[in-house]
């Protein structure tokens, strides 16, 4: 693993952390790398809701299987693309664009020395609406994932899951 691209193969998925505040200021440094992320002709149509409150990172985490570390975390971000604003109108552009964004907000966090972990919400139907619900989410705009974030309570060793099975040159 080339050591200039420790930034990559150090950010791995936390599930435990300390009991410690994540400050107002560490949230838009992470929100402004989530942003600087690419997408089709520029519509950025990403919005995050940050979630501070313990009751309702709770209630987020009840429907999402392998989320409960969301309930025990100092926050989350639920990130949502607003079809409206999305190229043409396309979930699949939606979804390309919020899944750059995220991977920009998990290296940000990860470079901060936060750790994080990303639950999938979109394509679950019952997740979707049981989040909308929760967070009074727009029906135009679709809850793609949830995010906790906090101070790492366990450490994970940097890693690389390159195949080169999966490296086709020129053609398949």
């Amino acid at each position: 693993m080339n050591p200039k691209l420790n930034y990559a193969f150090t950010r791995r998925s936390i599930r435990a952390y300390r009991d410690k505040e994540v400050g107002d200021d560490l949230i838009r440094d992470i929100l402004e790398a989530a942003m600087a992320a690419p997408s089709a002709v520029a519509k950025d149509p990403w919005d995050f809701v940050v979630v501070r409150s313990a009751e309702m990172r709770a209630k987020i985490a009840e429907c999402l299987p392998n989320g409960k570390m969301l309930a025990r975390a100092p926050v989350g971000i639920v990130v949502c693309g607003d079809l409206q604003r999305a190229h043409d109108g396309q979930l699949s552009y939606l979804l390309q664009d919020c899944s750059a964004a995220i991977e920009n907000l998990l290296l940000a966090v990860n470079s901060l020395g936060l750790g994080a972990c990303w639950l999938g919400v979109h394509p679950r139907e019952e997740r979707m609406v049981h989040i909308r619900a929760c967070l009074n989410v727009p029906e135009h705009v679709i809850p793609v994932a949830a995010i906790a974030i906090g101070w790492p309570g366990e450490a994970q060793l940097p890693r690389t899951r390159y195949r080169d099975e999966a490296v086709h040159r020129e053609a398949w």
